[in-house]
């Protein structure tokens, strides 16, 4: 029982966050996205000597995407949801130099508005993949093991998501600050 419980506790401080930002990424509700972290926190409780540690992140995510989309289908918004970048992102664009400076700051605020709003036009397909390998950082068998799809659609998928989110931010010119 003990042992049990100690892979238990591993496994929610090690994947807790990237159950919580997929749900609000994908639900864009944030007591959905709670609830989801829960479900899935008694659904690893329940499984917890069905699957290996090593495989543990594959399924975690797997059933995190699969509780979304069950969310979603309830919800019946499936195609009209949307997403906002989180503070994480928004820390890894930013470095410490530009803190300091409004102008640079309300730039990177502009920017990730841009971002968030290109995401956000991605088809569901697109848009999971891309936030599971960008910002989430799984690996493509990782991802393809979370949705069910093959490697290859996997990177499929991710080239078309970066080619759209090139082409609808093209326009978007840098300019210098």
């Amino acid at each position: 029982m003990k042992i049990r419980q100690t892979k238990y506790q591993f496994l929610i401080q090690q994947y807790k966050n990237n159950i919580f930002s997929y749900s609000i990424y994908m639900l864009r509700n944030r007591d959905d996205a709670e609830d989801v972290t829960q479900e899935i926190f008694i659904k690893i409780w329940q499984n917890i000597d069905k699957f290996k540690i090593i495989a543990a992140k594959a399924w975690i995510m797997r059933s995190t995407h699969n509780l979304c989309i069950d969310y979603l289908r309830k919800r019946n918004i499936t195609m009209q949801r949307e997403f906002s970048i989180d503070e994480e992102m928004r820390e890894s664009i930013s470095d410490e130099s530009t803190n300091n400076n409004p102008q640079i700051k309300t730039h990177l605020n502009m920017m990730t508005g841009k971002i968030k709003e290109a995401i956000k036009l991605l088809p569901e397909n697109l848009r999971s993949v891309f936030v599971l390998y960008e910002i989430e950082g799984l690996k493509y068998k990782e991802i393809s093991a979370a949705l069910g799809i093959p490697i290859n659609s996997v990177k499929v998928y991710l080239l078309r998501a970066r080619k759209k989110l090139q082409e609808v931010l093209k326009s978007y010119e840098v300019q210098e600050i």
